[in-house]
């Protein structure tokens, strides 16, 4: 009996097993683009420097809850769950039940909470989680394949869910989204990932500060 249970622990930990754990994510991502390509934006998942860039501004030190719109497979929701203190909330919110049962499964972390449900309602389930804003909001969303309305209505909505001094960061394969931005953030700044398959445009849209925290 013990050598057929070291013979299954070499299977599961053997290099076949680790280049399955290595392209499932993968695959779970191509698949989900050819069944919603409009939901997902991208033919592959975004590179290392693109997360790096993107979250480079976070302060990490004083983050209680970060919010992630379409996480996808959790390509930025790993990265933020290693920089995250250790009693910090991550909500990964996406509309794909499949991204959901997938992040739900694969990741396990009592900071982390893979919730099926639509950006627009942001403030409603950060609610349900015991807060009443957030410090930081990642939005991965293709804003240019939103219906009609929706892109404005998760801004604004988004806006309203931060905390003063907090920020939006959207990173997006167009500049669609800045007419979003604009009207709800007086802070809006932009960048360029080249690094990524394709170029990605980055957008870090800060709430103003209450005017006691800017006294």
């Amino acid at each position: 009996m013990a050598t057929v249970h070291l013979k299954k622990l070499r299977k599961a930990h053997g290099p076949v097993a680790r280049l399955l754990n290595k392209t499932r994510p993968l695959a779970t991502f191509f698949g989900q683009f050819v069944k919603h390509p409009a939901m997902i934006g991208s033919i592959i998942p975004s590179s290392p420097s693109l997360v790096a860039s993107m979250l480079k501004t976070v302060d990490w030190s004083s983050t209680r809850l970060f919010v992630e719109y379409g996480p996808g497979v959790g390509t930025f929701t790993r990265t933020i769950l290693e920089k995250m203190r250790s009693d910090a909330l991550l909500i990964a919110i996406d509309i794909n039940t499949d991204f959901v049962r997938y992040l739900s499964a694969d990741i396990a972390d009592h900071r982390f909470r893979a919730v099926h449900g639509s950006a627009v309602d942001v403030r409603r389930i950060i609610s349900e989680h015991g807060f009443s804003e957030a410090d930081y909001i990642l939005s991965g969303l293709p804003f240019s394949t939103l219906p009609a309305g929706v892109g404005d209505a998760i801004t604004t909505e988004t806006h309203a869910a931060l905390r003063p001094g907090g920020s939006f960061l959207v990173y997006q394969y167009s500049g669609f989204v800045q007419r979003f931005l604009v009207p709800n953030f007086a802070d809006v700044e932009t960048d360029v990932e080249w690094f990524n398959i394709p170029p990605c445009r980055l957008f870090r849209a800060k709430k103003a500060e209450s005017l006691a925290q800017a006294a």
